[in-house]
């Protein structure tokens, strides 16, 4: 098959991640804990690749598979749920556009890096000038993206604080899902099988919000929080786990660069689309000239990296 055959896969893939961060963000106005919504966002994913590798369970690993796979692979699900977590409390209150493009900067810059130095079991490319030039004109991007998006009339960001104080969290994030995808595509190798593989992956990240559900189990949703809970919210996890599944099966065949900068212009143009129009129950931000200023520099960022 054409590598090229996959790309229209690829474009709903990232749309379907932007989609899922507002879909989270609904999800867990509804839930009111926090961990709750986390808890109900990752739990249909474990269901449905559990019952994908139930009817498809060959093939499976060898013990010199498992021998090889590092301890951290089984992790990457922990690591990309940090950017979904940040996604399903803080995405309302920067914006889509915003918390997509500084998690996306972090993600590709994170990933520059990652080829450069080897890290992780990646083969070292070195400094390769034009792709950073891409990752600085994505960086450019999203400060003007940003920059265009207007505070909200009470000056705070739901927390107590300013919005942008959140932009540290949400940079971390877009980094941790980096590592995670180079994580999962070990994780892949190793247990040969990827339902098997994207299982593994997602529960460890299910176990560990259930933990804190349990250790922080207030505030609850009131049954008229509950009411408003929409037949959509819950799957905003399986929305962001078509992406990861995508990670684990095509990087290898389209490409590393390609493959990033497909997903990540598809959930950029996404997520500007969001705060434009207020879909999801976003909050309304018309995309102006420096908005798709900023989306362009992205873009012609992507573009570099994808091509050097």
């Amino acid at each position: 098959m054409s590598p090229a055959l996959l790309y229209p896969f690829i474009i709903v893939a990232g749309a379907l991640q932007a989609l899922g961060n507002s879909m989270n963000a609904q999800l867990r106005g509804r839930m009111v804990n926090p961990w709750l919504a986390a808890t109900v966002s990752f739990l249909p994913i474990v269901f449905v690749f559990a019952t994908l590798f139930l009817t498809m369970p060959v093939p499976l690993p060898g013990l010199d598979s498992l021998g090889r796979m590092p301890w951290y692979a089984p992790l990457g699900g922990v690591a990309g749920a940090v950017a979904v977590f940040g996604g399903l409390a803080f995405v309302d209150k920067v914006g889509a556009g915003p918390f997509n493009g500084l998690t996306l900067t972090a993600n590709i810059l994170t990933s520059l890096a990652l080829d450069a130095f080897g890290l992780f079991g990646l083969p070292g490319g070195g400094f390769k000038p034009m792709p950073w030039l891409g990752g600085l004109l994505m960086a450019v991007g999203v400060t003007v993206i940003a920059r265009a998006t207007p505070a909200r009339e009470d000056g705070e960001g739901g927390h107590g604080l300013d919005p942008k104080l959140l932009y540290p969290f949400i940079v971390v994030a877009g980094a941790l899902q980096a590592i995670g995808v180079v994580w999962n595509a070990q994780l892949r190798g190793a247990l040969v099988n990827p339902w098997l593989a994207a299982t593994v992956s997602f529960v460890p990240v299910v176990f560990v919000f259930a933990f804190i559900l349990l250790i922080r189990p207030t505030p609850l949703p009131t049954r008229r929080d509950l009411s408003g809970v929409r037949w959509w919210m819950p799957l905003a996890g399986l929305t962001g786990a078509v992406a990861v599944f995508a990670g684990l099966l095509f990087v290898d065949t389209v490409g590393a660069g390609a493959f990033n900068g497909l997903l990540i212009t598809a959930n950029l143009l996404t997520s500007v689309a969001l705060d434009h129009f207020g879909w999801l129950g976003m909050r309304q931000v018309t995309a102006g000239p420096p908005r798709l200023t900023g989306a362009a520099l992205m873009v012609a960022g992507i573009v570099l990296i994808s091509l050097f």
